[in-house]
C-alpha cells in the first residue's frame, strides 16, 4: 500500500514542478510524473496545493521539563504540525536543564509519542552555569543532536573553546546565543528611541554583534563550525558575511519577526513584542532580509517561546519570548513573497537547517524521509493567538492576516496534521 499525493506543485531548492508524490514505508519513492494506483492505496488530490519539505525549525524551547505551565512536548509538537514543521531542536533551558542522559532520554522518550522529530540539544555547561562543561560524549551517547547553552551566551573562552572542539570530533553542531551580558544585563527594549521613550534599559546592537565577533574568532582559531542563533542587527550580519569570506565555517539563523517588525511594535507597551534579541531599526530589518537574499543568513528559525498570558501581562516584567511555529512559514511566504522564490523558501526553512544538524531531510526526493507540508499558497487566515494548537498565546504575528496555510502535514508517510 502506497500514499500517493496526486497533482502537487513540488517546491524544491532547484525549482517547482507539477506531479504525483508516491510514498511508502516512510520514504517517497516516486517524485513527479504520473503515479500509476491500486485499489489498496491511498490517494490525496493536491491540486492547487504545493508540497513543500517538512519544515526544520532549529530553535524552539519546548520548556519540558519543569516549566509544562507554558508548553510541553506534546503541546509544542501539535503547534509544530500545523505551521507545516516535522523536525525541531529543542533548546536546553528548561528545569532541570538538558544536561544529563536522563533529561535527553526523557525528551526523547515522551517525544515518540508526537509522530515528528525531536531533537534535543544538551548543554554546553552543566545548570547553563557557564562554569562547569557537560559530559558532551555521553550526552551524544544519550541522543543529543547540538550543544547549546541558548537563553544565555558561554562568556568564557576556554569553555566555548572546548564545547567548540568537542562539537566537532563529536559531530555535534554548536549554536550559540551570543550577547555581552555586561551591556545587555536587564535590558528590555532595543537600546535608542524605543527604550528613551519608554523610559528602560535597553539592549544595544553592540551586546549582539560584538559576541558574535568573539565567537566566530575562537571557532576560527580552532578551525571548527559554529552556528549563530537569532542574528537581529546589521552589524552582525556585516560581520558574518566577512567570516564566510575568509572561509570560517560559520551559519546563523534569524526568525521572521526580525524581517517583518521593528523597534515601534513595542511602543504600545505589549510585552508580546519583547523578545531577546530585540525588535531593531528598519536599517536592521532591511539587512536581515538582503542576509537572507544573498546566503549570509542560512536558515529561518523561530526562538518559539512560549509564556503564560499572565506573565506576559507586565510589559516591563514580562519574560522575553514570543511563539511562532505555527505561523513561521505563512509569515515568511506573506511578507517576503516579493524577496525570496519559493525555493528560497524551502532553502532557508528546510535544506539548510537539515545540513547544518546533518539530518536526512529537507528534500522531497526519491530515497529521503516522507516529510512534507501540502500549504494552500492563496489562503488568507487571520492569527487569532486562541486557536494556535501551542499552550501559550504570546503569538508575534496576532491580529495579522497572512497568506498561505498548511493544510496538511505528513512525517515519516504518516499523517501528523
Amino acid at each position: 500500500m502506497a500514499t500517493i499525493i496526486r497533482n502537487a506543485s513540488i517546491v524544491n531548492i532547484d525549482g517547482v514542478t507539477v506531479g504525483d508524490i508516491v510514498i511508502r514505508d516512510g520514504v517517497f519513492v516516486q517524485v513527479g510524473g504520473n503515479a500509476e494506483v491500486t485499489a489498496e492505496d491511498e490517494v490525496i488530490e493536491a491540486t492547487g496545493l504545493h508540497a513543500f519539505p517538512g519544515l526544520v525549525d532549529m530553535h524552539v524551547h519546548l520548556r519540558d521539563p519543569g516549566q509544562t505551565q507554558k508548553e510541553d512536548i506534546l503541546s509544542g509538537c501539535a503547534a509544530a504540525v500545523a505551521g507545516g514543521v516535522t523536525s525541531l531542536v529543542c533548546m536546553p533551558n528548561t528545569v532541570p536543564a538538558v544536561d544529563s542522559h536522563e533529561t535527553v532520554k526523557y525528551i526523547i522518550d515522551k517525544a515518540g509519542a508526537t509522530g515528528i522529530h525531536v531533537y534535543p540539544a544538551a548543554a554546553i555547561t552543566y545548570g547553563l552555569s557557564g562554569k562547569v562543561c557537560c559530559d558532551y560524549e555521553a550526552l551524544k551517547n544519550a541522543g543529543a543532536a547540538a550543544l547549546s547553552d541558548d537563553g544565555r551566551p558561554v562568556e568564557n573562552d576556554e569553555m566555548l573553546l572546548s564545547a567548540l572542539k568537542e562539537g566537532k570530533r563529536l559531530g555535534l553542531p554548536v549554536l550559540c546565543h551570543c550577547e555581552d551580558l555586561t551591556q545587555a544585563a536587564g535590558g528590555k527594549v532595543h537600546e535608542g528611541r524605543a527604550s528613551q521613550l519608554l523610559g528602560v534599559k535597553g539592549m544595544s546592537s553592540s551586546s549582539e554583534f560584538g559576541d558574535i565577533d568573539r565567537t566566530i574568532r575562537l571557532a576560527e582559531s580552532v578551525n571548527a563550525p559554529v552556528h549563530i542563533c537569532h542574528v537581529s542587527t546589521k552589524e552582525s550580519i556585516e560581520i558574518i558575511r566577512q567570516a564566510k569570506a575568509r572561509g570560517v565555517k560559520v551559519t546563523c539563523e534569524t526568525a521572521p519577526h526580525y524581517f517583518v517588525y521593528t523597534y515601534e511594535k513595542v511602543l504600545g507597551c505589549d510585552a508580546d513584542y519583547r523578545m531577546n534579541p530585540p525588535l531593531r531599526e528598519e536599517e536592521d530589518r532591511l539587512a536581515v532580509i538582503r542576509g537572507l537574499q544573498d546566503g549570509t543568513i542560512d536558515a529561518i528559525a523561530t526562538d518559539h517561546a512560549p509564556h503564560s498570558p499572565l506573565e506576559k501581562a507586565d510589559f516591563v516584567n514580562a519574560p522575553n519570548g514570543v511563539v511562532g511555529m505555527e505561523t513561521s512559514l505563512s509569515a515568511t511566504l506573506t511578507y517576503m513573497g516579493n524577496e525570496l522564490t519559493l525555493s528560497d523558501v524551502v532553502r532557508l526553512m528546510s535544506f539548510n537547517p537539515s545540513r547544518i544538524m546533518e539530518l536526512p531531510c529537507g528534500e522531497i526526493k526519491v530515497g529521503a524521509p516522507a516529510d512534507v507540508a501540502l500549504v494552500d499558497l492563496k489562503e488568507e487566515w487571520t492569527v487569532d493567538p486562541e486557536k494556535l494548537h501551542g499552550r501559550s498565546r504570546n503569538a508575534v504575528f496576532k491580529g495579522e492576516i497572512l497568506t498561505g496555510r498548511v493544510k496538511a502535514t505528513f512525517c515519516g508517510g504518516k499523517k501528523v496534521f
